[in-house]
């Protein structure tokens, strides 16, 4: 049986994470979680003076920073004109090009550590970005990824996800794609590793969390700062929508406090190998 290819999904991706709106509402809003996952990443991957590094699916350049802060000689690849937009003006001492982490235009061991922050859940084929990732490495070089945690944890995503299961319109509904915690799950994340060519695969949990002023404000940032919650949130009816965010700040009161500010977990989980 052949793989799925996710076609439609990786157009609803590409064009989702095109949209300037999207792509600052993620950097001003969103993001606030995922840069708490820079440090650990940059540690996990041992970037430092010289190292040759690549962040794939680089975003807002957030991570690239991260590896530039560490005296890396740092190049970060997106597929969203508008991320790469924002990258240039966060790190202009990183060089930024537009490209397909399926199908790197760099030569075989080029680089010394390969980043991915939260880009393996945005792809079409994860393995094949495993795949290249181990290509463009010298043997020895360093991989890290982040991915969000399953909501089998306490996680501002599933407040967000299970509201919208329970009030939201089941009419509305995403293109076919991967799991988006997949490689969360060590026992999908360390075969596919495994396969790439890769070995010392390890994990942590980053508790990276959100800092609000309003309860249903992480229904905010899904709508505006992220492609999946946007699809699934702006189609959804108003008197859906109002349920969906009334769900979550009850959630958000009941599990963090009657009164705010609010710090809501969101944590991540990162893996890491290296190439043989």
């Amino acid at each position: 049986m052949s793989k799925p290819t996710f076609t439609a999904f990786a157009a609803f991706e590409k064009q989702g994470w095109s949209d300037p709106e999207v792509a600052r509402s993620y950097a001003d809003g969103f993001a606030q979680a995922s840069q708490m996952c820079v440090a650990p990443m940059v540690a996990a991957v041992g970037a430092g003076a010289g190292s040759q590094a690549l962040d794939l699916c680089c975003g807002q350049g957030i991570v690239a920073a991260g590896l530039h802060q560490a005296k890396a000689d740092v190049t970060g690849l997106d597929f969203s004109p508008a991320m790469l937009d924002l990258a240039r003006e966060r790190v202009p001492g990183v060089t930024f090009v537009e490209g397909d982490a399926m199908q790197l235009p760099f030569e075989d061991g080029q680089f010394d550590v390969v980043t991915i922050g939260f880009g393996i859940l945005h792809v079409p084929d994860a393995p094949q970005v495993l795949a290249q990732a181990h290509r463009v490495l010298r043997p020895g070089g360093r991989l890290a990824f982040s991915v969000w945690h399953a909501p089998t944890v306490p996680t501002a995503l599933g407040y967000v996800f299970a509201a919208i299961g329970a009030h939201g319109d089941p009419a509305v509904q995403l293109p076919p794609g991967p799991g988006l915690h997949d490689y969360a799950d060590a026992a999908i994340a360390y075969p596919a590793l495994e396969r790439a060519g890769f070995t010392e695969c390890a994990q942590q949990v980053v508790h990276s969390a959100w800092t609000i002023d309003q309860p249903d404000a992480p229904v905010t940032f899904f709508a505006k700062g992220a492609v999946r919650g946007k699809a699934l949130l702006a189609s959804q009816p108003e008197a859906a929508l109002t349920k969906i965010r009334q769900s979550v700040a009850e959630t958000v009161r009941a599990a963090h406090g009657a009164t705010g500010p609010w710090t809501v977990p969101i944590p991540a989980v990162i893996t890491s190998a290296q190439a043989t």
